[in-house]
């Protein structure tokens, strides 16, 4: 995809046509992610993207919940949140939802919710360090937490 000046902008990856043609909508990835992904299959062979290893609960179940950040569900044994001390929801012995960790910034920015949460690890790198601000009950607490690479 190149702009009027004939500079790549990105690369178009699908178009949207009901008539079957070649005109309707286009999408396309931008130069700047393409540019990280190439560099990176060079390299490794493959896209090696940072990870938290956590699962969360969906933006519009925190919203139905009150809650601004995100609602950590499970943190994945072994990973860098489970290393971190990071707390997933569970259930107490009668059955009743224990909310687990809220995220609530990282390295001293606001996250409310799963986009801004994206955001922050597309700039980060394997090996970085977090500070990741929690609500856990009623007190806010950090902690430090090494990305990994995905599987």
């Amino acid at each position: 995809l190149l702009d009027s000046g004939g500079c790549l902008i990105g690369i178009n990856t699908a178009i949207y046509s009901p008539s079957g043609a070649n005109s309707g909508v286009g999408f396309a990835i931008p130069v700047d992610v393409v540019n990280s992904s190439v560099a990176q299959i060079i390299s490794f062979g493959k896209v090696v993207r940072p990870v938290l290893g956590i699962s969360f609960a969906p933006d519009q179940s925190s919203e139905q919940l009150g809650i601004k950040g995100i609602l950590v569900l499970n943190a994945r044994e072994g990973g860098p949140a489970w290393r971190a001390g990071l707390r997933g929801t569970s259930r107490d012995e009668y059955g009743r939802l224990v909310l687990g960790d809220i995220i609530t910034g990282i390295n001293g920015r606001k996250v409310r919710n799963s986009s801004e949460l994206y955001k922050l690890l597309d700039k980060a790198v394997v090996g970085d360090a977090l500070d990741i601000e929690v609500l856990r009950g009623n007190a806010k607490e950090h902690v430090s937490a090494v990305l990994e690479a995905n599987a």
